[in-house]
């Protein structure tokens, strides 16, 4: 796919998203927005992963830590055909395995996540078991902001820096917002580059909803022995303007009002990606 491609993918997965979560009247709307763009680099440019050989020794991993923002990982892996669409119709309902995080019973997720901090610690723990196993398999986990402030988080960071574990990438989600309000008031973590680069990191700082800076960084091989780390500076709720940067849509749903003001943006950006 070529960057407009992965562009006018991202635009239709947000839609799919805001109507997902209108549907059934839950979803973590801000925090799955605010990611899309890197989700679609990954799975749409990326990664060597594909329904066909996923969970094979030599296919890529990809763990999403900041587990609440399932929507979006859902809405990827069914547009990629991981499985149908119409699994999505019983979202949140009773046994069902689409569930508030995810869980490794849905196609395409390998491991259950969700109880923030503890991704990077199983993206280490796969990516050096590949290195014991001499696979060319590379390990991409996607962390929150907020979640920084979990103590599992730097002892994660810590071993994979001794370990040299030039096979992960860590990728920040860094909107700067979490449930409560801003990350700098409920708990400092910046600057985070310093510190992850104290770890052992090589540390890269972008635009996380710019497509061509995504894909370029995230495509280009690591040429140390370091493992690498992705600031990706997002705005929370990217898409929706009355979203975009609002702490209480953490968790928000909107009404049908709020539905159709947020569906006619989003059309209007498919429309202007199609006019290119």
């Amino acid at each position: 796919m070529k960057t407009y491609d992965l562009e006018l993918k991202a635009a239709q997965i947000r839609k799919k998203l805001w109507q997902l979560i209108y549907d059934h009247s839950t979803g973590h709307t801000s925090s799955d927005f605010s990611c899309t763009d890197i989700l679609v680099a990954l799975y749409y440019k990326v990664m060597n992963q594909t329904p066909e050989n996923f969970g094979q020794k030599e296919v890529d991993t990809y763990i999403q830590s900041k587990g609440h923002a399932v929507e979006v990982l859902y809405e990827v892996l069914a547009d990629r055909g991981y499985f149908p669409e119409s699994d999505l119709k019983s979202f949140s309902a009773f046994n069902s395995p689409y569930i508030g995080h995810p869980t490794n019973h849905v196609n395409g997720i390998e491991v259950n996540t969700g109880s923030l901090g503890h991704g990077l610690g199983l993206g280490v723990g796969i990516a050096l078991a590949a290195k014991m196993d001499k696979s060319s398999k590379r390990v991409f986990v996607l962390m929150g902001d907020g979640e920084q402030a979990e103590g599992s988080i730097w002892e994660a960071a810590m071993s994979a820096g001794n370990y040299k574990l030039d096979n992960l990438t860590a990728i920040i989600d860094h909107n700067n917002l979490q449930i409560t309000g801003s990350t700098d008031d409920v708990m400092q973590s910046n600057p985070l580059a310093s510190k992850y680069a104290a770890f052992g990191f090589e540390v890269t700082e972008i635009d996380g909803n710019d497509m061509t800076a995504l894909v370029k960084v995230l495509n280009m091989p690591n040429t140390s022995t370091k493992p690498r780390l992705i600031i990706a500076n997002t705005i929370k709720g990217k898409g929706i303007s009355f979203m975009e940067n609002v702490a209480k849509w953490h968790h928000g749903v909107p009404t049908q009002e709020q539905f159709e003001l947020g569906m006619k943006e989003l059309n209007k950006k498919l429309e202007e990606l199609n006019n290119d």
